[in-house]
């Protein structure tokens, strides 16, 4: 039996300690300011903040091209393995594409799975088929797994503006309903991912009823296999939810993952979110 490597987009926020301990390969997004085009991960999250806050031009993002795909696989393949390929989720990004397009170059090698999530969210999906192909698992095995945790995974996002996701684009089908929202009642939207695509849960009158009503979902969905947090700009807030999740579930809090969100989908947050997903334990 083939082994089988992991591969994933930077869209999964994957901390470089993680890739490096799991032995995941990450093919970055295209984060641009006007004529200036970066790769997701050629500068820190700081020099990224300093330069969308002084915009315009503000920051865009696309997906990684084919070409870039297929040079992430070609080595892998050439050395023996089978590639399984974690993205984005498709309905905000056309990364699920570009990988599949890449992996027409190698039949019969190449899985593209849609993770139908993002940030760290994907990035339970990534490190679970990460550890299950090190035990010797078989792509479908590994791939059956992938699709209980995708359908048992629950992500919530609290913005602190919707500026950027207006100006990003990626959220066209909720952003009439959030400017609606944000301007007669001037409040936090709180969105939930379904299916893979961002909708809007609710709204809050401040951010820490935003950041408790988080909480109260994530705690309705226990107990968990796997809890992270996400934030941009916001990590106190992030870490302090942590804690109190941790306290109420029972949850290892050195088990959580918490990080902060990349160039390429903090170009639609914007700062001050704080986010949290929970795999549903089966």
């Amino acid at each position: 039996m083939p082994k089988i490597a992991i591969v994933t987009d930077s869209g999964a926020d994957m901390p470089a300690d993680v890739q490096h301990r799991e032995g995941i390969k990450v093919v970055p997004l295209v984060v641009r300011f006007g004529a200036e085009v970066y790769l997701d991960g050629q500068f820190s999250l700081d020099e990224f903040w300093r330069k969308a806050k002084a915009g315009p031009p503000y920051p865009e993002t696309s997906q990684p091209s084919a070409g870039m795909f297929e040079e992430a696989f070609a080595p892998l393949v050439a050395d023996g393995y089978d590639v399984l390929c974690l993205v984005i989720t498709s309905q905000h990004s056309g990364t699920f594409n570009s990988a599949h397009a890449a992996s027409q170059s190698f039949p019969g090698r190449v899985s593209v799975f849609d993770t139908l999530s993002l940030s760290l969210g994907q990035a339970c999906q990534v490190i679970a088929a990460a550890r299950a192909a090190a035990e010797g698992r078989s792509m479908q095995e590994i791939i059956s797994m992938l699709e209980g945790i995708r359908s048992r995974t629950h992500m919530f996002i609290g913005l602190d503006t919707i500026e950027y996701l207006r100006r990003g684009g990626r959220a066209s089908k909720v952003i009439p309903v959030l400017e609606r929202v944000v301007r007669a009642l001037n409040i936090k939207p709180l969105l939930i991912v379904v299916e893979g695509e961002l909708k809007l849960l609710g709204a809050a009158r401040s951010r820490q009823k935003s950041i408790e009503r988080i909480r109260e979902e994530i705690t309705k969905r226990s107990p968990a296999e796997m809890l992270v947090m996400v934030h941009t700009r916001s990590g106190p807030d992030a870490t302090s939810l942590a804690h109190t999740l941790a306290e109420q579930l029972g949850f290892p809090f050195e088990s959580i993952m918490i990080g902060e969100a990349g160039p390429a989908l903090s170009s639609h947050a914007g700062p001050g979110v704080v986010a949290a997903a929970i795999v549903q334990r089966p």
